[in-house]
């Protein structure tokens, strides 16, 4: 495999994660011209222009709300993400938000900080204040957990470890998740249902259209008076607007985020925090670490895992001559795909396609060498979007 690959850096991407790109194969920096891949973190990259050389997106983190991933999908081009890779990280933080609000430390932080030091009343000022940050425990409470997906699944565990009832709701539940969800989560039937009975909700959704606003102007009265809302999930999954008039009206106690915004900021009751979410040194090098390993099994032998545009698509190699096929979801494709092979003298050793909603990618292994007529005559049937020939040698 001597093919040489470029990789752009847009962000300060863990150097341990970077070190699994082959050194002498892969060149990284951050003033790379026509890149065969970009990592990437925080950057907007909605705001660049994307070479049309690039061939992989890998986004060290789970949410790809700063990539374009639709334009990305019309090139056939996988956009990766680290899923989980940062779920402890997460996980323990909304374990802090919590208590953040049950203890009300927020609070008691910023008296005490506003304390004068020289002040000999001080500690009788303590004594007095105190009474005013008095909180209650996490033991005996329900959290309500909607999004039971890596991330949702550790909170239920660490909330079960601290006497805590989970209530879990999510729809879409992966069999995964299901198997590594403890059992003596309750199962929800709805977000209605979650937001009715618990004390605390964390949510742990992506954005997506089904998810903005899911706690909103409608639904956030049904929650106890003075439950807490945690989400270091996305800012858009709840009506800043809704949070604001629940918290004026006693309704609700806190909100607890990881998304500051000039709507909440300095607000009675919200405790923001500055996207801390994935912000410790074991989760940027687990998120750098999955998706430098996916960018290269990708460049190398067209596998995808974890993209959000593709489907899951492996295949073993059992030869030494690959082409991989990005192309619209549309019928009769393999056909085409198999008829240009054959008419090249190409017997196929192996095959897979799969789907994914607008996208299927195809993996085929044929027993010679590929010219590079055939790859520009599939490249020429409509629908295609991408074709690469990935030999083992050469």
């Amino acid at each position: 495999m001597s093919r040489q690959f470029k990789v752009l850096v847009l962000n300060q991407i863990s150097a341990t994660g970077l070190k699994r790109l082959p050194e002498g194969r892969y060149t990284t920096g951050k003033d790379i011209k026509d890149p065969d891949a970009v990592l990437v973190r925080s950057a907007d990259m909605h705001t660049m222009e994307i070479p049309a050389s690039v061939l992989a997106i890998g986004r060290a983190g789970a949410g790809t709300n700063n990539i374009p991933v639709k334009a990305m999908s019309q090139r056939g081009v996988p956009v990766f993400n680290a899923p989980g890779a940062n779920a402890n990280a997460v996980k323990e933080l909304v374990i802090a938000g919590m208590l953040l609000a049950a203890r009300n430390l927020a609070g008691a932080l910023s008296f005490v900080s506003a304390l004068d030091p020289a002040d000999p009343e001080m500690d009788s000022k303590v004594e007095d204040g105190k009474k005013s940050f008095a909180g209650y425990e996490l033991a005996g409470q329900t959290l309500g957990i909607i999004g039971l997906g890596k991330i949702g699944c550790l909170v239920a565990d660490a909330a079960i470890k601290l006497g805590m009832d989970v209530l879990g709701y999510d729809p879409e539940i992966t069999v995964d998740a299901a198997w590594s969800l403890p059992s003596q989560v309750k199962k929800a039937h709805s977000v209605a249902e979650v937001l009715k009975h618990a004390q605390f909700v964390s949510l742990h959704v992506p954005l997506v259209d089904a998810t903005r606003n899911l706690v909103n102007a409608e639904n956030i009265g049904l929650m106890r008076h003075g439950a807490v809302l945690l989400n270091f999930s996305r800012d858009g999954v709840v009506n800043e607007d809704a949070i604001l008039a629940a918290l004026a009206a006693k309704k609700l106690g806190r909100y607890i985020c990881d998304f500051p915004s000039g709507t909440l900021n300095g607000k009675p009751g919200v405790v923001a925090l500055p996207h801390l979410g994935a912000s410790t040194r074991e989760a940027e090098e687990n998120c750098a670490l999955m998706v430098a390993d996916q960018l290269v099994d990708y460049l190398d032998h067209g596998h995808v895992r974890n993209a959000v545009n593709f489907p899951n698509v492996e295949m073993p190699r059992e030869s030494g001559y690959r082409i991989a096929i990005a192309n619209a979801n549309v019928p009769n494709m393999v056909g085409q795909i198999s008829t240009a092979l054959a008419q090249a003298g190409l017997n196929i050793h192996n095959m897979v396609n799969k789907s994914r909603g607008e996208i299927a990618y195809t993996l085929v292994d044929v027993d010679s060498k590929v010219s590079p007529a055939l790859v520009k005559s599939i490249s020429g049937i409509a629908g295609v979007l991408a074709v690469r020939y990935l030999p083992l040698e050469g």
